[in-house]
C-alpha cells in the first residue's frame, strides 16, 4: 500500500512539474509556436524531427504542443544524459517519459530503431532529433544520421514533421544553467513520408532540406 502510494505521488509531481516546466519555458522564450504546414488541432501520430542545439530543445518542441498532442508524445533522449538517478534523470523519465537511447551501442543495448518503432506502436507519437548530437558548430544543421531513416522505412504510414527550432542555442547557450531571456521560434513544417524505393540518402537529403526551409530569414519572417 505504502509504495502504491508512493507511486501515485511521484506521478502527481510528475505532472505538476511538467506543467511547471512547460510553463516557464514559455515565459522565459516568449516561445511562438508557427503551424506553417499541419494543423495544430489534428491529434494524428506524428513522428516529429528537428534541429537540436540545446538540451532544452524538446521542452520546449513538447511545450509548445496543445495539450491533446503532449500527452501523446514522448521525446528521444541520450541514456547517458537523461538516464541514471537524481533530478536530470526524474525529469527525464517521469515528466517527459523520454524515450532514452543508448548512443554508445554497446552490445547489451536494445537496437534504437526498434525501441523508437515499439514505441510508435504503442500510439505514441515522437519528439527527435536527427543530427544525434547537439550542434555546437557555426553550420546550421549537421548531416542526419540513418535512424530517420530507418524508422520511417519501419513505420512509412506515420508523419514525420519537420520542427525548427529559432534561437534557443542563445537562450541556454552551452555550459550555462541560468536561461538568457530571448524570445524564440518552434516552427512546424508540412508532413512528410518515405517514397517507396526511396534511398537513404535521398531521403535524408530531402528531410534535412526540409527543415532548412523552414527558417526564418534574416528579415525575422
Amino acid at each position: 500500500m505504502a509504495r502504491r502510494g508512493g507511486n501515485l505521488l511521484r506521478k502527481a509531481l510528475a505532472r505538476g512539474s511538467g506543467r511547471a516546466i512547460a510553463l516557464f519555458a514559455r515565459l522565459v522564450t516568449a516561445v511562438q509556436p508557427l503551424w506553417q504546414g499541419i494543423d495544430p488541432l489534428d491529434r494524428r501520430q506524428r513522428i516529429y524531427f528537428a534541429n537540436h542545439a540545446s538540451h532544452g530543445d524538446f521542452i520546449l518542441v513538447w511545450s509548445v504542443l496543445p495539450e491533446p498532442l503532449r500527452q501523446g508524445a514522448r521525446p528521444v533522449a541520450g541514456v547517458d544524459y537523461w538516464g541514471g538517478t537524481g533530478l536530470r534523470s526524474f525529469v527525464g523519465k517521469d515528466v517527459f517519459n523520454a524515450v532514452l537511447i543508448d548512443r554508445q551501442r554497446s552490445e547489451e543495448s536494445a537496437d534504437p530503431v526498434s525501441v523508437m518503432a515499439g514505441t510508435l506502436d504503442d500510439g505514441t507519437s515522437l519528439i527527435l532529433f536527427p543530427e544525434g548530437t547537439r550542434n555546437l558548430t557555426d553550420a546550421e544543421l549537421l548531416p542526419f544520421k540513418s535512424g530517420l531513416f530507418h524508422l520511417a522505412k519501419a513505420r512509412p504510414d506515420i508523419d514525420l514533421v519537420p520542427v525548427w527550432i529559432d534561437n534557443l542555442n542563445r537562450v541556454l547557450p552551452k555550459g550555462s544553467f541560468i536561461p538568457v531571456p530571448l524570445m524564440c521560434k518552434v516552427i512546424f513544417g508540412e508532413a512528410l513520408r518515405i517514397k517507396p524505393a526511396e534511398e537513404k540518402d535521398a531521403f535524408l537529403a530531402r528531410s534535412r532540406d526540409a527543415l532548412l526551409n523552414l527558417r526564418p530569414r534574416k528579415d525575422g519572417n
